[in-house]
């Protein structure tokens, strides 16, 4: 059975389909990830697995259960960091696992143990009683994550876990993460808009405008570009292009500023677009395959953060967030 499993998913806000016929699955122990703007319908899919939003059409199960139909052991059986933190900044870091230890009826026995071996895991157990508003963003991040594990949820949701966070935090949440897998056996899915944070997953699923455009392994998506990456910078990119196709038969993309071409053997075909380009080249570059080149070359733009775009989505997230509690206790 997957753990999760999504068919033909709907979801309009106001006339707006913000998902559009999604369907995927995710395999139990699986590490499974969202890559696209922000906008493109992550969060929204997310909110839907988690129960916080009912789709328009289509159906979702998680862990066999329908997201729809049986919202309650969907509930108990996932654990969620939103992209915000929703820690209590006036409590400790005991007290905030304690209180979600209670909403999940869970006994004091099992409550001190769980407490004690997730705060150990995350690294947080010498800092068990200080308050949260005194931690950094990481430890704020790393202590979520404890949380949401503190029930053993077999799938376990991460939206956007590092969002704002600086590249070293980010770096050493994702060595966490990668770890969770071997450690507690949970199926994880993760939304990102971090083309380096998604290398860490089994297969990755990019979704653009509310539809999937792609899904593989990272390793799978960058070699269906069969080749490398070459930017040229040159005096006149138009007349650069037309030589390039003329001369080499090489199809270029103009981007902002310069050209983008896909070679096989990207460091032998270099030296023979030097030499034979009319044109002035001023800057040359070589990149082999990256997440970045799959997005922009099903997509022809590169990612980036919208938020313009994002606000249809967060309002109902926001929303669906102080509801989560209120739903945990029925």
């Amino acid at each position: 059975m997957a753990a999760i499993e999504v068919r033909d998913l709907v979801k309009n806000y106001n006339g707006f389909p913000a998902v559009r016929g999604v369907s995927f699955s995710v395999e139990e122990g699986e590490v499974f990830g969202f890559l696209g703007p922000n906008g493109a319908g992550k969060t929204t899919t997310i909110n839907i697995l988690c129960t916080l939003l009912s789709p328009t059409s289509g159906h979702a199960f998680v862990n066999g259960y329908d997201c729809t139909g049986e919202p309650g052991r969907v509930r108990s059986s996932i654990g969620l960091v939103f992209q915000d933190v929703t820690l209590d900044g006036e409590l400790t870091a005991y007290e905030n696992l304690k209180f979600h230890c209670y909403l999940y009826n869970m006994t004091r026995r099992l409550t001190e143990e769980r407490i004690e071996e997730m705060l150990a895991v995350v690294g947080l157990w010498e800092r068990k009683d200080d308050f949260v508003k005194n931690f950094s963003g990481g430890m704020k991040r790393r202590l979520e994550i404890g949380r949401g594990l503190l029930h053993r949820p077999k799938v376990l949701f991460l939206d956007e876990p590092t969002l704002g966070l600086d590249p070293q935090t980010r770096f050493r949440i994702w060595q966490f993460i990668g770890g969770l897998k071997e450690k507690e056996g949970s199926t994880i899915f993760m939304t990102t808009h971090y083309m380096d944070e998604a290398e860490v997953c089994g297969r990755i699923a990019i979704i653009d405008n509310g539809r999937i455009i792609a899904c593989a392994s990272p390793g799978a998506l960058k070699n269906s570009l069969k080749g490398d990456t070459v930017y040229l910078k040159t005096a006149d990119d138009g007349r650069a292009q037309v030589e390039l196709e003329g001369k080499f038969g090489l199809a270029s993309k103009r981007l902002e500023s310069g050209l983008k071409l896909i070679v096989p053997n990207g460091e032998k075909v270099i030296p023979k677009i030097l030499s034979g380009l009319a044109v002035e080249v001023n800057e040359v570059n070589l990149k082999k395959p990256s997440l970045d080149d799959v997005f922009l070359h099903l997509t022809g733009r590169e990612i980036r953060d919208e938020e313009s775009a994002a606000g249809g989505e967060r309002p109902k997230a926001e929303r669906g967030r102080k509801r989560v509690a209120r739903m945990i206790m029925r």
